[in-house]
């Protein structure tokens, strides 16, 4: 009973990400910066169902996928530094640029909970090197999508696409505030997060 109800919510989770990965798709920005936006999302959705069957995430770790995903295919969608909310939000606040992107790169730091599960149901390691381990993953993972962007936009000599994938909006620290928030999201999110994931990993520790 209790597998026919995880089940469900799996299934709910992925008609949800299709929905938006739809919406995403239909008159985007620029088809070009929305492929770039979106590609790592996309691969990432799919090894998660290619592994389904041998390697099923807690319900939390789902979670935190479906919501990471959803974040990316609608800054794809509108670009990063153009989503109207957070433009919005600009204006209201009087803010010098649009926070979507600063949002969404604190949110990437979530993605500690999965790597902490991969480690604590594939690796024998105590709980402090899992700690150290998880959050050096994800700032890494971080930093290689700076270097990325960076590669993109020297290779494409900073053209308006290149602009928009790099999304720095004129900060020339913004590679290091992205990182920064990763960090400090995976951090919030081992603090936080980190007893309740325990106890959605009791049935695979038994």
């Amino acid at each position: 009973m209790l597998e026919i109800h995880h089940k469900r919510v799996h299934l709910f989770l992925l008609l949800i990400v299709s929905a938006v990965f739809i919406w995403s798709v239909i008159r985007p920005s620029g088809y070009f910066i929305w492929v770039l936006e979106v590609l790592p999302a996309v691969v990432g959705c799919i090894v998660v169902l290619v592994v389904y069957h041998k390697f099923k995430f807690t319900n939390l770790s789902y979670v935190i996928i479906a919501i990471l995903s959803i974040l990316t295919f609608i800054g794809g969608h509108y670009t990063y530094d153009d989503v109207p909310l957070f433009n919005w939000i600009k204006d209201a606040f009087d803010l010098s640029r649009n926070h979507y992107d600063r949002f969404g790169h604190f949110f990437k730091g979530f993605i500690a909970i999965v790597i902490r599960e991969i480690l604590i149901r594939k690796t024998l390691l105590k709980r402090n090197w899992i700690v150290w381990l998880t959050l050096s993953i994800s700032l890494s993972i971080s930093a290689l999508y700076e270097i990325i962007e960076w590669i993109y936009s020297a290779i494409r000599s900073g053209n308006k696409e290149a602009k928009q994938f790099v999304g720095m909006q004129g900060d020339i620290w913004d590679a290091q505030w992205d990182m920064s928030l990763t960090l400090i999201g995976s951090i919030i999110a081992l603090l936080i997060l980190s007893k309740w994931h325990n106890k959605y990993l009791t049935p695979f520790r038994d």
